[in-house]
């Protein structure tokens, strides 16, 4: 915790007593929370940034995309527009935002917008000429203006919600309590080898309440990686050098996971969804080999000219219950649509 969080402390119970007003007024219906007739995931968390909502979010969309007829909605963090915008395979970050970018890239199947209105994002989906069955909200777990029919609630092993304070000394953006909303709680980011007994301990600290389940999951890293060139093995890093380029929230795992493999790199660490300068751009520029997350590849892909640039896939995996989870997820679809 730095210095200036520890300062600001003294704020923290006016940060709490005006998050749980909030959702105390939609809980009371005196603020308005507006149901759709359509299948509506939100996936979000208490903290800021670093739980895992995108490999998440496109486990769920390789789920239910063969299936129905899918949309994503996110906020469009950091570009430079505004308003609803309507992901193409021509877009770039700084349209819709790096993470909605990847989902198009990756998924160009589905529709992929962005709208920090959500309900006006809903709107104008479900009027379009190819309105969707299903609609997924990235990182809306606080947007309280829709009320989702299913909510799915991430939190990092290593910062679990159940050990965190509110903004701004700590990470909480809204009252642990807020948790309750919950169909689904998904401990993510945990340890391959995570035990049942730890498994248990955690589900007593995180308050599991009756009606809710609990999973959790790890990041898989793929053995390969991928570029303007194609995909090839990680292993062709083993006898080479290169600069591992991150703007993500916690870097640290993808920096544990190369160090565990014994390859040979530097590590140039910016925030999460940084926009990188033209200095920073072209420092960039003089390295031989860069390997970035798949996130900041659609940021820097088409800024620098560099060839020998690549990204880590990454996919969320469960422990166990992947099954459980699946199934949960499919029934409310299947039984919410009219």
């Amino acid at each position: 915790m730095n210095l200036l969080r520890k300062i600001l402390f003294p704020f923290v119970p006016f940060y709490y007593l005006i998050t749980r007003l909030r959702n105390a007024m939609y809980d009371l219906g005196i603020k308005k929370s507006t149901a759709y007739d359509i299948p509506i995931v939100a996936v979000g968390n208490l903290s800021v940034g670093g739980t895992g909502k995108s490999p998440m979010v496109e486990y769920i969309i390789r789920l239910i995309r063969d299936k129905k007829s899918l949309a994503t909605l996110s906020r469009g963090y950091k570009r430079n527009t505004k308003g609803f915008q309507l992901a193409t395979l021509s877009s770039v970050a700084e349209e819709i935002g790096d993470e909605p970018l990847q989902f198009k890239r990756k998924f160009p199947e589905i529709t992929v917008a962005v709208d920090a209105n959500r309900c006006n994002g809903i709107d104008r989906l479900l009027s379009s000429g190819s309105s969707p069955e299903v609609i997924l909200l990235d990182d809306a777990y606080q947007h309280r203006k829709v009320k989702a029919g299913f909510y799915i609630l991430l939190t990092a092993y290593s910062n679990l919600y159940c050990d965190d304070i509110m903004l701004p000394t700590g990470d909480l953006r809204e009252p642990r309590i807020g948790a309750n909303r919950a169909d689904i709680i998904v401990v993510t980011k945990c340890p391959k080898n995570l035990t049942l007994a730890t498994m248990d301990l955690l589900k007593d600290s995180l308050n599991i309440q009756k009606g809710q389940e609990l999973f959790f999951s790890y990041i898989s890293y793929r053995e390969t990686i991928i570029g303007t060139m194609g995909e090839q093995s990680i292993k062709v890093l083993e006898d080479s050098f290169f600069t591992l380029v991150t703007g993500i929230a916690n870097p640290q795992p993808l920096v544990d996971y190369y160090t565990s493999l014994g390859l040979k790199f530097d590590h140039i660490s910016f925030s999460d969804h940084h926009n990188f300068t033209a200095k920073e751009l072209a420092h960039l520029e003089t390295l031989d080999c860069i390997i970035t997350t798949e996130k900041d590849y659609m940021r820097l892909k088409g800024n620098i000219l560099k060839s020998n640039m690549w990204y880590q896939p990454i996919e969320t995996r469960f422990i166990e219950g992947a099954d459980v989870f699946d199934r949960k997820l499919l029934e409310y679809i299947d039984t919410s649509l009219f």
